[in-house]
């Protein structure tokens, strides 16, 4: 029986791998640390995303994708030819249009900055859909804290403490997790209370059709192609936030993709309004912190902005 694994999603021909909510298969593994803090100088791929180098066993390194949305690692199939690495299973990936059956190989180890992880079973996906090498996902993240640092181009992993605590981060939102993401609960949009979840591997946020229909009466919607990693494509509609508010953070004029996608339904978030908060939002901030270990989500607001009772305007022009 084919084994259900993560859902990713290609939106308007830029890669959105959207957050790894459904059952995976069981597999052993565990991160092997040489040192506290890992430090990943990254560059941007074609869609503004953070792409660091990964080596698999004593080869690369090689471009992968970080997303704190996906539940996997996930290699090409060209990378994984070009490392003899044949398929041992098959699998059924779900994606934001659709399920399709998969191979899926033996990753023996993999080598991220100075920290390595052993014995994970990936998915692969035609390169020309990933738009990389790979995609490292939360198997290859949990229990760390991931620091991405937009002004100078890098990531870090480790835990709160190697990585200067709470310091310089003006803006500090507990989540609670489910399914081995963290979801920021007390969001409004527009004035609707709102689920977040952040996910560095999509460009742009997507919102489910829960909160389309709450703000339906106050706007007009366009229509666009969300297409997966599988080839599939679904329709979803686009319109606009005036405001998102959350921790005392508002984000004006945020573009909003609205989808029945799975990922929704998955974290049983299908039923209230929710939204994956994309990097074009992230972006908007100096440093982002995705603490899984701690359940938190820490902000290094823009120049000239500063914390103050009330919220703190963020708008695409900071």
């Amino acid at each position: 029986m084919p084994i259900p694994l993560l859902p990713l999603a290609l939106l308007s021909g830029g890669l959105l791998p959207l957050i790894g909510a459904y059952p995976i298969a069981a597999w052993q593994g565990a991160s092997q640390p040489a040192a506290d803090i890992e430090v990943v100088n990254g560059t941007h791929d074609r869609n503004q995303r953070l792409t660091v180098p990964v080596s698999i066993g004593q080869k690369g390194p090689y471009d992968f994708i970080i997303d704190t949305g996906a539940e996997r690692t996930v290699l090409s199939r060209t990378l994984a030819t070009n490392l003899g690495l044949a398929a041992t299973s098959r699998g059924v990936l779900m994606g934001v249009a659709g399920s399709l059956p998969v191979d899926l190989v033996d990753v023996e180890e993999i080598n991220l900055g100075r920290r390595s992880y052993y014995g994970l079973i990936a998915p692969l996906l035609d390169a020309q859909f990933i738009g990389a090498d790979g995609i490292i996902g939360l198997d290859s993240l949990q229990d760390q804290r991931v620091l991405i640092d937009f002004d100078h181009n890098r990531m870090a992993i480790g835990d709160a403490k190697s990585l200067g605590g709470n310091g310089g981060f003006e803006i500090v939102v507990r989540a609670r997790r489910k399914s081995g993401q963290l979801i920021m609960t007390d969001a409004l949009v527009d004035g609707i209370r709102t689920d977040i979840v952040i996910d560095t591997g999509a460009e742009t946020t997507i919102a489910n059709r829960a909160l389309q229909v709450a703000l339906s009466k106050r706007r007009k919607t366009e229509q666009t192609q969300l297409m997966s990693v599988t080839g599939q494509s679904i329709t979803a509609d686009i319109g606009y936030a005036r405001r998102i508010d959350f921790g005392g953070i508002t984000l004006a004029n945020t573009e909003l993709a609205f989808a029945d996608a799975p990922p929704f339904e998955s974290l049983q978030l299908s039923a209230r309004p929710a939204i994956l908060l994309g990097m074009t939002q992230l972006r908007l901030f100096h440093r982002v912190a995705i603490d899984f270990a701690t359940r938190k989500v820490l902000f290094d607001l823009p120049d000239g902005i500063m914390p103050m009772p009330g919220a703190i305007s963020v708008s695409p022009g900071r």
